[in-house]
């Protein structure tokens, strides 16, 4: 059966399993590339921000081998491995953290454009510095989620930029002439005693949003010596947590490696890196049943570009699950989404601790 595009399935996806994986500007940027990885050897095609597998998986079935590829959320690198599984391509990538050994010596790198300019300028420098001379990128991207800043980004690292004609609302940037190569370093501020790091496109950046800073205001300290930070976002209250009580071991997690990354440093940056443990997880998968007794968790309500209200009931369906009998969950939400009568549904007694103009937090025990 001859490789599709259109085969491919967002399946990881639980808002829309049935959705395919590819869309336009996966398409042209393919298809922009055709020639210039026609012209390379395995093991020097990149691909960063494969959402599903499409880019990846499409340079594969044209002959591509030892594809080095990185995805920022976990559920595209499952997405990724089952459409390979499926579509016979298994083995003709490697998927690798953002540093250096993922830009060594590359000559073509496919990139979906990141709507954070910050992430675009992090992801431009590792490039410029980490690649060959000679190194084409192809930086593609939905017109709605493209602005003219991004191409002064790319200039800032390339000494030429140039733009595709735009074809089903797509466009593709090609920037060639690496100079001014740098590693990312992450964005520094010092909020209400707390020092945040943030590497380019985690959420909120080096700042304290309203609804985390109303959740710190009334965190009260946990029982048992542990607590867990779910979708942990640059680790703020897993390092507000750990600062307050000098005994308590945090267990911060997120499904974003920016995330990650930035909440590693953001602990070390305040001294709690010993006691801090930062795992990339989906959602709780690595924690056993009835293994935790205090879960704070900011719940994100964008999956990629979209805007749900679906990955929040999930992950109170996962706190419920690792929390023991009569454990808590601190939720702080906007108050407008109305959470409190799934989080008593699928955790257990919910009562409000704080509320302001437009954020609410509750904390569910655990029936």
């Amino acid at each position: 059966m001859p490789f599709s595009l259109d085969a491919l399935r967002r399946w990881p996806d639980l808002e829309a399993p049935d959705l395919l994986a590819a869309d336009a500007a996966d398409r042209l940027i393919l298809d922009e590339s055709a020639a210039a990885r026609a012209d390379i050897t395995d093991g020097q095609l990149v691909v960063i921000g494969d959402g599903y597998g499409a880019l990846t998986l499409g340079a594969a079935a044209a002959g591509a081998r030892g594809i080095r590829v990185h995805q920022d959320e976990l559920t595209g690198k499952q997405a990724l491995a089952a459409n390979a599984e499926t579509s016979g391509l298994a083995g003709t990538f490697t998927p690798h953290e953002r540093n250096a050994a993922l830009l060594a010596d590359a000559r073509v790198v496919l990139l979906r454009l990141p709507r954070s300019l910050r992430e675009l300028h992090d992801i431009a420098g590792l490039i410029a510095l980490h690649a060959h001379p000679d190194v084409v990128v192809f930086a593609g991207g939905r017109l709605k989620h493209m602005t003219v800043t991004m191409n002064d980004v790319l200039r800032e690292r390339f000494d030429r930029v140039d733009v595709s004609h735009a074809r089903q609302k797509s466009r593709v940037l090609i920037a060639r002439g690496p100079h001014d190569g740098a590693d990312p370093e992450p964005e520094r501020a010092r909020i209400d005693g707390i020092e945040i790091r943030a590497f380019g496109g985690a959420f909120a950046g080096a700042s304290l949003d309203i609804g985390t800073r109303l959740l710190r205001e009334h965190l009260p300290e946990p029982s048992g010596g542990e607590a867990i930070d779910l979708a942990c976002g640059t680790g703020i209250v897993a390092a507000t947590l750990a600062t307050r009580h000098p005994s308590l071991r945090v267990l911060a997690c997120d499904q974003s490696a920016i995330a990650v990354q930035s909440a590693r440093a953001t602990a070390e940056a305040n001294g709690v890196g010993d006691r801090v443990t930062v795992r990339r997880d989906d959602m709780l998968r690595s924690r056993p049943d009835g293994s935790a007794s205090f879960i704070a968790l900011n719940p994100p309500f964008h999956s990629g570009a979209a805007v749900t209200e679906g990955i929040a009931p999930r992950m109170f369906a996962e706190a419920a699950r690792v929390l023991r009998p009569g454990g808590e969950l601190w939720t702080v939400w906007n108050s407008a989404l109305q959470y409190r009568p799934a989080l008593e549904r699928l955790v257990g007694p919910t009562q409000q601790a704080a509320r302001d103009r437009k954020f609410t937090v509750t904390v569910s025990t655990k029936r």
